[in-house]
């Protein structure tokens, strides 16, 4: 872990001109541009409301708001590992023609829709205050942690997928069902409050649930999240970024020849 913070430290200006290169090419030759970071959550929002408000009928005040502080922070989770899961095929031209340091490519894709997430902020906010939803003192608090903890969490995630899909193609196949699934294992587009209580103990093994509870916590309700959540997810993002390390570090030797 320590050599990969150092890494990244001394990486930092080309990780940052990477990133800058990642969204230029991500919205290019697009006529809204930069625009689609807010209109892909407004859009998709639209549509989960619309089906689970009028056709699949969820009674709950301000549901459209509900959805939204979810699915943001779900977004950037998906989008970092279905693009991260190929970063370092991807850079297979970097990697295999000159030293390069592998690791960096995982943690771009990461923090490039981690920007997009923090540039939709701002319209969750207004969207928010629209519906007469409060700001409060929770969200000033607790914001950062819990983007600090998905930040590992998810870096953690790509460092495995991208390695073992070096090896193994099939991952990148099978992670985009496995992220549908998980999608619906999370209380996002209904709340935990319809969950039978018989099978409430999935919500507290699942971290994106824990994840999506806590901004919804801090965001929807202006409450304080739970703090054994708090330190669960604390302990679970630190083990999957640790874990998530040591396998990169352990087989970036090797990936220019599998490449």
């Amino acid at each position: 872990m320590l050599s990969l913070f150092r890494n990244i430290f001394i990486y930092r200006e080309l990780i940052a001109n990477l990133i800058n290169r990642e969204l230029k090419i991500r919205y290019r030759k697009t006529f809204f541009g930069f625009l689609w970071s807010f209109l892909n959550p407004l859009l998709l929002m639209m549509v989960y409301t619309l089906v689970f408000s009028l056709f699949i009928r969820i009674e709950m005040e301000n549901y459209s708001s509900f959805v939204f502080c979810g699915l943001l922070p779900w977004l950037w989770f998906t989008s970092s590992l279905s693009d991260g899961v190929n970063s370092v095929i991807n850079g297979a031209t970097l990697i295999t023609k000159t030293y390069f340091p592998v690791e960096i490519l995982p943690v771009v894709s990461v923090l490039s829709h981690l920007i997009n997430y923090l540039f939709s902020l701002p319209i969750l906010i207004l969207f928010l205050l629209f519906n007469k939803i409060s700001i409060g003192l929770p969200l000033l608090l607790y914001l950062i942690p819990l983007l600090l903890l998905q930040l590992f969490f998810t870096l953690g995630l790509v460092f495995i997928a991208t390695s073992l899909n070096v090896f193994f193609r099939d991952v990148q196949h099978i992670l985009a069902n496995l992220l549908t699934l998980w999608f619906f294992l999370c209380p996002i587009i209904y709340p935990s409050t319809t969950i039978p209580a018989k099978y409430k103990i999935l919500i507290y093994l699942n971290p994106m649930a824990l994840f999506s509870l806590g901004y919804q916590d801090i965001f929807y309700f202006s409450r304080y999240p739970d703090l054994l959540s708090i330190l669960a997810l604390l302990i679970v993002s630190l083990v999957t970024f640790f874990i998530g390390s040591i396998i990169i570090n352990r087989f970036k030797p090797v990936f220019a020849e599998e490449l």
